[in-house]
């Protein structure tokens, strides 16, 4: 049998596979109850969860309209960027659409609420698994992995959201045709498009590991930038469904920083300096 590193922590070493098994249980038991739980507490707020937070990109009022329309104003001194009407009808077309729109909607939130708790426990369980100088290295990762993913979510609700239910909700082939958008069709559009964009910035995090494990290297991600680029440019165009250059640039923006962040990550994980 392999020795263990002479700073490998005592508690697990006598563990056998079913205790392991055992005890990732209690993780995620824990992790499941808080999700219960936040998405109990979002459930009961139904005005804030759909009116103010799934619904605010309906409202021409805003945030990011009235950004948007400030800057059309400095840069080209006309309303071209300026949001005037939605170009579609939000409606349910089922008996029980909007209830379980409610579930729907209330559990998402509470998987997001609690998504830095689910990264704890996940912390806890591997914890003991590594040497004190994997712990040191390691040290932060729950804060920044949370950071990251929320900044994604906020980035994916204030940006990708509204100009792709502004572009797409109004686009017609012809104006014979009048859009009704169908309640689960908007929500699972807004969900799904946040939540991605969250674990899309999970990135640098994702590279941290595939470097430690010798996956990944910052040579080899330097080296090809070029085609990286190629690729952020592809999906920055998938992600952005309208058809202006200027979307496609602020969603490239983020996405290439990532990009170059996470060669940082692998440098310095091939320096041991996290």
């Amino acid at each position: 049998m392999d020795q263990l590193p002479e700073d490998y922590p005592e508690d697990k070493k006598e563990m056998s596979f079913f205790d392991h098994i055992d005890e990732f249980r209690s993780h995620i038991v824990r992790s499941v109850i808080a999700i219960l739980v936040l998405s109990i507490l979002a459930f009961f707020n139904k005005y804030l969860l759909f009116d103010v937070i799934i619904f605010g990109p309906l409202h021409l009022d805003f945030w990011t309209y009235r950004v948007l329309c400030e800057l059309s104003y400095t840069f080209t001194g006309t309303d071209m960027y300026c949001i005037k009407e939605m170009g579609f009808v939000l409606s349910n077309i089922t008996m029980s659409g909007q209830f379980t729109e409610h579930l729907f909607v209330s559990f998402v939130s509470g998987l997001i609420l609690a998504f830095p708790l689910i990264l704890w426990e996940l912390w806890r369980f591997i914890k003991p698994a590594l040497s004190n100088k994997e712990i040191r290295y390691a040290r932060g990762l729950v804060f920044f992995s949370s950071a990251l993913f929320f900044a994604g979510i906020l980035f994916g609700y204030f940006f990708l959201s509204p100009l792709s239910i502004n572009f797409l909700g109004s686009y017609k082939v012809s104006e014979l045709v009048s859009n009704e958008i169908n309640l689960d069709s908007y929500v699972s559009f807004i969900a799904t498009l946040t939540f991605a964009t969250g674990l899309i910035f999970e990135m640098p995090i994702l590279v941290y590991f595939l470097a430690k494990i010798g996956i990944l290297g910052s040579s080899w991600m330097a080296r090809n930038r070029r085609y990286a680029v190629v690729v952020i440019l592809i999906l920055a165009g998938l992600l952005t469904p309208s058809p202006d250059i200027a979307s496609m640039i602020l969603m490239f923006i983020p996405l290439y920083a990532l990009y170059e962040a996470s060669i940082l990550v692998a440098k310095a994980v091939e320096r041991n300096k996290v």
